[in-house]
């Protein structure tokens, strides 16, 4: 017989089940007979940890914002120039997929919804975090002159996002998420060709992150 846990630890356990199975299957097809079988509890009790199955996929969204968010601001505030720290940025959001292969794909299958729904909702509500933290590492950058005279930070900000989401979706369509970690260091390297001033650009990466 299951042991009974706080809906908390519960709460946990459900999330960290529907990220292992969304990382091996469409999320779509994972059903909360799954998430029992996984947690080790009745397909009943989920549902006193849970209201529904959406609100199991907003709570896995929820741990994917904080978590995510963490571990990125932890990477800037850890280098001392602004493209350093954009580039720790870059490394850790890999290095997060790599671990929580599951978040992307919950993800991009909400994303393709036409209607709006509370999880795309808190989708944007990530996504504009995530904005906020490259807007202002390129700003900064702007203002320690690290950037090409007129480079349009709005532009730059959706390339830094975009060639994230580039590796990402490859690496799904591959099979191979761990790949990523070779072939980010060079995509970054072309990021930062495009965005940096002159100076900075003919430095190589390890002068950029001292």
């Amino acid at each position: 017989m299951p042991s009974k846990q706080p809906t908390r630890t519960r709460q946990a356990e459900l999330v960290a089940a529907a990220l292992a199975l969304a990382a091996e299957r469409s999320p779509a097809a994972v059903t909360t007979a799954d998430l029992a079988q996984a947690v080790g509890i009745t397909q009943g009790a989920v549902f006193r940890h849970f209201e529904s199955k959406d609100a199991i996929w907003l709570a896995v969204i929820d741990f994917a914002h904080q978590a995510l968010l963490a571990r990125l601001h932890a990477a800037a505030a850890a280098q001392t120039l602004p493209l350093a720290a954009l580039r720790a940025v870059f490394m850790a959001h890999v290095g997060f997929v790599v671990e929580q292969p599951g978040v992307p794909r919950v993800i991009f299958q909400e994303l393709q919804h036409p209607e709006d729904t509370p999880l795309k909702a808190r989708v944007r509500g990530l996504m504009q975090d995530y904005r906020s933290l490259i807007t202002g590492l390129l700003q900064r950058a702007q203002a320690a002159k690290q950037l090409a005279p007129g480079t349009d930070l709005q532009a730059a900000a959706v390339l830094f996002i975009g060639s994230v989401q580039g590796l990402v979706m490859q690496s799904l369509l591959s099979g191979q998420v761990g790949a990523m970690r070779a072939l980010a260091p060079a995509v970054f390297d072309l990021f930062q060709q495009a965005i940096a001033a002159p100076a900075t650009r003919a430095r190589s990466p390890q002068e950029t992150l001292a």
